[in-house]
């Protein structure tokens, strides 16, 4: 069955909501120019409350790598997602630090991205359009996609039935998609999940 991400969760209530749709994964964004940032203290928080069926994937941007370490011995998540220009190197002494697994977003402007994606030593790749712009990219760039890859980039109950059916990724992410004025909606999660579970 093919895996939903709910990412940019930040509050009591999306937990709740979370809990009560169980996707397979929710999003902690430790990047504090995004409008969803959170704090480590409150992903404990939510982290305590969340079910445990649920993995927890930590968001970081070209963050220093031994504060995602530090993050990652708080028990807060269960797999980390780099967003940023982090290399080869840097993800595999990630991966060997904190034994964890770790997804690479890659921003799709062109084919070259896709071999950079094929190439990345990251346990998954995403591909994206960017840094959580609501807007999806040209499908037409990853049918040389030769791994398995989350599927993000303005993902939204229009159109996600169209892009599983189209390309068959491993996961999808979304994360406006399912926001109304910025707040995460029920309905929208709801509909969103229904829609990919039918699949």
């Amino acid at each position: 069955m093919m895996k939903v991400k709910f990412c940019g969760i930040k509050r009591i209530e999306d937990i709740n909501m979370c809990n009560a749709l169980v996707p397979d994964f929710i999003g902690f964004i430790f990047w504090d120019k995004s409008k969803r940032n959170i704090s480590m203290d409150k992903a404990k928080e939510l982290k305590l409350v969340l079910d445990k069926r649920i993995k927890v994937v930590g968001v970081f941007v070209d963050e220093d790598i031994d504060n995602i370490i530090n993050f990652s011995n708080q028990n807060i998540m269960d797999i980390i997602q780099l967003h940023g220009n982090e290399n080869n190197k840097y993800i595999k002494y990630l991966q060997d630090t904190t034994k964890k697994p770790i997804i690479k977003a890659f921003k799709i402007i062109s084919h070259d991205d896709i071999i950079n994606a094929n190439e990345s030593v990251a346990d998954y790749v995403m591909l994206d359009n960017g840094y959580g712009t609501g807007k999806s990219f040209d499908w037409n760039l990853i049918k040389n996609v030769k791994r398995d890859y989350f599927l993000a980039g303005g993902l939204n109950v229009n159109n996600v039935e169209e892009a599983i059916t189209k390309l068959k990724p491993f996961a999808v992410d979304v994360s406006s998609g399912i926001e109304t004025d910025g707040v995460k909606d029920e309905l929208k999660m709801q509909e969103f999940l229904k829609i990919v579970r039918n699949k």
